[in-house]
């Protein structure tokens, strides 16, 4: 009797241990199922984290990019005002693309500069050389002031403006001169490059003459060619404009 009762101890005793174990096992799984569960997450938080970062990074660069891109465009914007004319022309004969239009247009190709041309609202300049040069003899004796056709570009946007013209009677064109002073306002502060086309002239004080118009600006080295060359060696005319362009540090 002594013996059954101490053998059904004995199996109470083991089947008390194999619960406590079982319950000791059951209640670890959840807890690494937990801290696995936490690892997880801590991980998925880093790399979220670490994109949104780069994310708002990418972002400001991108957006400083823009901004330098488009102050670097505004501060190098550059305009080309021109007087050209087309028909005889002295060494030349008759021509269908001004001489000044010509340069004018290889000055924009280097520059990205845009262009504005100084069109006679009454084009009574005749074709031929010889009446055309009594004309602008007498626009000069008369002081004149043409008016020239068209609106002018908002001339606030741009910091540096080439200005060109043929040279008639060592000077400019009496029609540039009302250009100059219909815009003296808008052209004061702004850096000022003239260029000219003649036969034996060269620049003509086209410089000079600038700065007195325009007196608040600042006037850079100018540039003459000659009008048979702008016909007949375009590709000598075009490397001078480069060459000329650079010197200026454009």
């Amino acid at each position: 009797m002594r013996k059954r009762g101490v053998l059904a101890g004995i199996l109470c005793l083991c089947l008390l241990f194999a619960g406590c174990q079982a319950a000791d096992n059951n209640n670890a799984q959840p807890e690494a199922e937990v801290e696995e569960s936490s690892s997880e997450a801590s991980v998925t938080e880093e790399v979220e984290e670490s994109s949104s970062e780069a994310s708002a990074e990418e972002s400001s660069s991108e957006a400083s990019s823009a901004e330098t891109e488009e102050s670097a465009s505004a501060a190098s914007k550059t305009l080309v005002v021109f007087f050209s004319r087309t028909g005889e022309q002295y060494t030349v004969g008759v021509i269908d693309h001004g001489n000044t239009a010509i340069v004018a247009e290889m000055i924009s190709e280097e520059t990205g500069a845009e262009l504005f041309e100084v069109l006679p609202e009454d084009d009574h300049y005749p074709m031929t050389y010889a009446e055309l040069t009594d004309v602008a003899k007498q626009e000069q004796n008369d002081n004149a002031r043409p008016a020239y056709a068209g609106t002018v570009p908002d001339l606030a946007q741009y910091d540096t403006i080439f200005i060109g013209a043929p040279v008639w009677w060592g000077d400019w064109p009496m029609i540039m001169y009302t250009f100059f002073e219909e815009n003296t306002e808008a052209l004061s502060g702004k850096t000022l490059v003239p260029f000219s086309t003649h036969e034996g002239s060269g620049l003509s004080g086209f410089d000079k003459k600038l700065a007195s118009a325009i007196p608040d600006s600042t006037i850079l080295e100018g540039l003459a060619i000659r009008g048979n060359d702008c016909q007949n060696q375009q590709d000598s005319v075009r490397e001078t404009v480069k060459s000329w362009i650079a010197e200026l540090g454009m």
